[in-house]
Protein backbone atom coordinates (compact mmCIF):
# COMPACT_ATOMS: atom_id res chain seq x y z
CA UNK A 1 0.00 0.00 0.00
CA UNK A 2 3.10 2.36 1.01
CA UNK A 3 4.70 1.27 -2.30
CA UNK A 4 1.25 2.12 -4.55
CA UNK A 5 1.05 5.84 -2.59
CA UNK A 6 4.70 7.23 -3.08
CA UNK A 7 4.03 5.87 -7.22
CA UNK A 8 1.06 7.57 -7.20
CA UNK A 9 2.86 10.70 -6.10
CA UNK A 10 5.97 9.95 -7.53
CA UNK A 11 7.42 10.72 -4.57
CA UNK A 12 10.32 7.83 -5.60
CA UNK A 13 11.41 9.48 -9.21
CA UNK A 14 13.68 12.47 -7.73
CA UNK A 15 15.09 10.63 -4.72
CA UNK A 16 15.90 7.26 -7.40
CA UNK A 17 18.00 9.97 -9.86
CA UNK A 18 19.66 11.79 -6.73
CA UNK A 19 21.05 8.07 -5.56
CA UNK A 20 21.86 6.98 -8.85
CA UNK A 21 23.57 9.76 -9.86
CA UNK A 22 25.68 10.10 -6.70
CA UNK A 23 26.31 6.07 -6.93
CA UNK A 24 26.73 5.67 -10.62
CA UNK A 25 28.64 8.93 -11.24
CA UNK A 26 29.86 11.38 -8.65
CA UNK A 27 30.92 8.91 -5.95
CA UNK A 28 32.89 7.75 -8.60
CA UNK A 29 34.40 10.92 -10.13
CA UNK A 30 34.78 13.53 -7.44
CA UNK A 31 37.37 11.72 -5.58
CA UNK A 32 39.37 12.01 -8.30
CA UNK A 33 38.82 15.45 -9.42
CA UNK A 34 41.08 17.19 -7.03
CA UNK A 35 43.92 15.07 -9.10
CA UNK A 36 42.97 16.31 -12.50
CA UNK A 37 42.82 19.64 -11.21
CA UNK A 38 46.66 20.04 -9.30
CA UNK A 39 47.74 18.58 -12.97
CA UNK A 40 45.88 21.06 -14.90
CA UNK A 41 46.67 24.44 -12.42
CA UNK A 42 50.39 22.88 -12.96
CA UNK A 43 50.35 23.38 -16.68
CA UNK A 44 48.02 26.29 -16.59
CA UNK A 45 49.01 28.23 -13.15
CA UNK A 46 47.33 31.42 -14.35
CA UNK A 47 43.72 30.00 -14.82
CA UNK A 48 42.56 28.43 -11.42
CA UNK A 49 44.12 30.97 -9.09
CA UNK A 50 41.77 29.91 -5.98
CA UNK A 51 42.21 26.42 -4.88
CA UNK A 52 38.85 27.03 -3.19
CA UNK A 53 37.27 26.53 -6.92
CA UNK A 54 38.99 23.40 -7.81
CA UNK A 55 35.47 21.64 -7.30
CA UNK A 56 33.05 20.48 -9.79
CA UNK A 57 30.28 23.17 -10.06
CA UNK A 58 26.90 21.43 -10.69
CA UNK A 59 24.32 23.21 -12.09
CA UNK A 60 20.98 22.51 -11.27
CA UNK A 61 18.43 24.44 -12.91
CA UNK A 62 15.19 23.81 -11.51
CA UNK A 63 13.13 24.34 -14.92
CA UNK A 64 15.02 21.03 -15.93
CA UNK A 65 16.44 22.87 -19.06
CA UNK A 66 19.31 21.51 -19.66
CA UNK A 67 21.48 22.80 -22.89
CA UNK A 68 23.98 20.06 -24.01
CA UNK A 69 26.55 23.19 -24.86
CA UNK A 70 26.69 25.80 -22.26
CA UNK A 71 27.71 28.79 -25.06
CA UNK A 72 23.87 28.11 -25.98
CA UNK A 73 22.87 28.99 -22.42
CA UNK A 74 24.65 31.87 -22.03
CA UNK A 75 27.69 33.50 -24.38
CA UNK A 76 29.82 34.82 -21.70
CA UNK A 77 30.81 30.94 -20.63
CA UNK A 78 33.20 29.86 -22.87
CA UNK A 79 34.68 26.01 -23.13
CA UNK A 80 38.21 26.45 -23.08
CA UNK A 81 39.44 22.40 -22.52
CA UNK A 82 38.98 19.18 -20.65
CA UNK A 83 40.56 17.43 -17.29
CA UNK A 84 42.61 14.70 -17.81
CA UNK A 85 40.29 11.56 -18.32
CA UNK A 86 39.38 9.07 -15.80
CA UNK A 87 39.25 5.51 -17.44
CA UNK A 88 37.89 2.34 -15.89
CA UNK A 89 35.61 -0.80 -16.47
CA UNK A 90 32.02 -0.35 -15.16
CA UNK A 91 28.93 -2.83 -15.66
CA UNK A 92 30.54 -5.17 -18.63
CA UNK A 93 31.99 -1.65 -20.45
CA UNK A 94 35.77 -2.02 -20.90
CA UNK A 95 37.81 1.64 -20.87
CA UNK A 96 34.72 3.24 -19.87
CA UNK A 97 35.86 7.03 -19.82
CA UNK A 98 34.41 10.56 -17.59
CA UNK A 99 35.84 13.37 -18.09
CA UNK A 100 35.10 16.70 -17.00
CA UNK A 101 35.10 20.18 -19.25
CA UNK A 102 36.70 23.68 -17.81
CA UNK A 103 34.97 26.69 -18.82
CA UNK A 104 35.60 30.79 -18.72
CA UNK A 105 33.09 32.66 -17.40
CA UNK A 106 33.70 36.47 -18.41
CA UNK A 107 32.44 39.18 -16.13
CA UNK A 108 31.56 42.35 -15.66
CA UNK A 109 34.59 43.55 -16.15
CA UNK A 110 35.51 41.58 -19.00
CA UNK A 111 37.72 39.50 -16.58
CA UNK A 112 38.00 35.70 -16.77
CA UNK A 113 36.69 33.28 -13.88
CA UNK A 114 37.78 29.29 -14.44
CA UNK A 115 36.15 25.85 -13.48
CA UNK A 116 35.04 22.55 -14.35
CA UNK A 117 31.23 22.90 -14.68
CA UNK A 118 28.19 20.36 -16.20
CA UNK A 119 24.76 20.61 -15.58
CA UNK A 120 23.14 17.47 -13.38
CA UNK A 121 22.35 14.38 -16.27
CA UNK A 122 19.19 13.44 -14.44
CA UNK A 123 17.75 16.37 -15.08
CA UNK A 124 17.23 15.52 -18.81
CA UNK A 125 15.19 12.94 -17.59
CA UNK A 126 12.99 14.75 -15.64
CA UNK A 127 12.15 16.79 -18.22
CA UNK A 128 11.68 13.64 -20.97
CA UNK A 129 9.63 13.00 -18.56
CA UNK A 130 7.17 15.70 -18.10
CA UNK A 131 7.33 15.24 -22.48
CA UNK A 132 6.38 11.60 -22.42
CA UNK A 133 2.28 10.82 -22.07
CA UNK A 134 3.04 7.57 -21.05
CA UNK A 135 5.01 9.30 -17.59
CA UNK A 136 1.83 11.66 -16.80
CA UNK A 137 4.22 14.07 -15.42
CA UNK A 138 3.13 17.39 -15.47
CA UNK A 139 5.10 20.78 -15.36
CA UNK A 140 4.30 21.48 -11.87
CA UNK A 141 5.28 17.54 -10.73
CA UNK A 142 8.85 18.40 -12.41
CA UNK A 143 9.21 21.47 -10.60
CA UNK A 144 8.58 19.37 -7.33
CA UNK A 145 10.70 16.66 -8.34
CA UNK A 146 13.31 19.26 -9.38
CA UNK A 147 13.01 20.43 -5.80
CA UNK A 148 13.40 17.53 -4.57
CA UNK A 149 16.24 15.79 -6.12
CA UNK A 150 18.26 19.08 -5.17
CA UNK A 151 17.30 18.20 -1.51
CA UNK A 152 18.23 14.44 -1.72
CA UNK A 153 21.45 14.89 -3.65
CA UNK A 154 22.97 17.29 -1.25
CA UNK A 155 21.67 15.36 1.55
CA UNK A 156 24.11 12.22 0.23
CA UNK A 157 27.02 14.72 -0.87
CA UNK A 158 26.74 16.11 2.40
CA UNK A 159 27.41 12.58 3.85
CA UNK A 160 29.93 11.54 1.78
CA UNK A 161 33.56 12.02 3.07
CA UNK A 162 34.77 10.47 -0.29
CA UNK A 163 33.57 13.82 -1.83
CA UNK A 164 34.06 16.65 0.46
CA UNK A 165 35.30 19.40 -0.60
CA UNK A 166 35.17 18.42 -4.27
CA UNK A 167 32.05 19.61 -5.33
CA UNK A 168 29.60 23.41 -5.76
CA UNK A 169 26.10 22.76 -5.71
CA UNK A 170 24.41 25.91 -8.18
CA UNK A 171 20.52 25.16 -8.10
CA UNK A 172 18.49 28.38 -9.28
CA UNK A 173 15.47 29.29 -10.82
CA UNK A 174 15.49 31.25 -14.13
CA UNK A 175 13.48 34.52 -14.13
CA UNK A 176 10.30 35.28 -15.46
CA UNK A 177 11.79 37.57 -18.43
CA UNK A 178 14.75 36.42 -20.27
CA UNK A 179 18.14 37.65 -19.52
CA UNK A 180 21.19 36.84 -21.53
CA UNK A 181 23.66 36.78 -18.86
CA UNK A 182 21.53 35.68 -16.26
CA UNK A 183 23.63 31.64 -15.95
CA UNK A 184 27.16 33.26 -15.63
CA UNK A 185 26.00 35.86 -13.04
CA UNK A 186 24.89 32.77 -10.90
CA UNK A 187 28.52 30.97 -11.41
CA UNK A 188 29.92 33.99 -11.03
CA UNK A 189 28.39 34.79 -7.21
CA UNK A 190 29.75 31.05 -6.15
CA UNK A 191 33.13 31.61 -7.53
CA UNK A 192 33.31 35.28 -5.62
CA UNK A 193 32.10 33.39 -2.50
CA UNK A 194 34.78 30.59 -2.95
CA UNK A 195 37.57 33.09 -3.55
CA UNK A 196 36.87 34.98 -1.59
CA UNK A 197 36.55 32.32 1.95
CA UNK A 198 40.04 31.58 0.80
CA UNK A 199 41.19 35.13 0.81
CA UNK A 200 39.46 36.94 2.80
CA UNK A 201 38.06 40.47 1.86
CA UNK A 202 38.60 43.99 4.20
CA UNK A 203 35.99 44.73 6.40
CA UNK A 204 35.49 48.25 4.59
CA UNK A 205 34.98 46.12 1.59
CA UNK A 206 31.13 46.22 -0.31
CA UNK A 207 29.44 42.53 0.15
CA UNK A 208 29.39 40.77 -3.26
CA UNK A 209 25.54 41.45 -4.48
CA UNK A 210 22.94 38.47 -3.53
CA UNK A 211 22.72 35.44 -5.72
CA UNK A 212 19.68 34.50 -6.67
CA UNK A 213 20.34 31.45 -6.14
CA UNK A 214 17.91 29.17 -3.98
CA UNK A 215 19.30 27.02 -1.15
CA UNK A 216 17.34 24.17 0.71
CA UNK A 217 15.74 26.40 3.01
CA UNK A 218 14.11 28.18 -0.08
CA UNK A 219 13.11 24.94 -1.71
CA UNK A 220 11.41 23.53 1.38
CA UNK A 221 9.22 26.49 1.75
CA UNK A 222 7.97 26.45 -1.68
CA UNK A 223 7.46 22.66 -1.72
CA UNK A 224 3.90 20.88 -0.65
CA UNK A 225 4.78 18.35 2.52
CA UNK A 226 1.47 16.59 2.10
CA UNK A 227 2.20 14.47 -0.06
CA UNK A 228 6.17 14.66 -0.13
CA UNK A 229 8.82 13.25 2.47
CA UNK A 230 9.80 15.08 5.27
CA UNK A 231 12.81 18.02 4.25
CA UNK A 232 15.92 17.24 4.33
CA UNK A 233 18.77 19.57 6.51
CA UNK A 234 19.24 22.78 4.62
CA UNK A 235 22.75 23.90 5.86
CA UNK A 236 24.64 25.39 3.48
CA UNK A 237 26.80 23.26 0.93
Amino acid sequence: EISEMSERSKQNVAHGLAWSYYVGYLKIVLPRLKESMEEFSSTNPNLLVSRKTWKLHILIPLSCDVYDELEKADSNIQYLTDLSETTLARAGTRKRVYKHSVYAIRDEENQLWHCALEYATPLQSLYAMSQDECAAFSREERLEQAKLFYRTLEEILKSSKECAGTYRLIAYEEPGEAETHFLSREILWHLRQQHQEEFPVEEETPPAAPSTTLNSAELNLQISASDLPQPLRSDGF
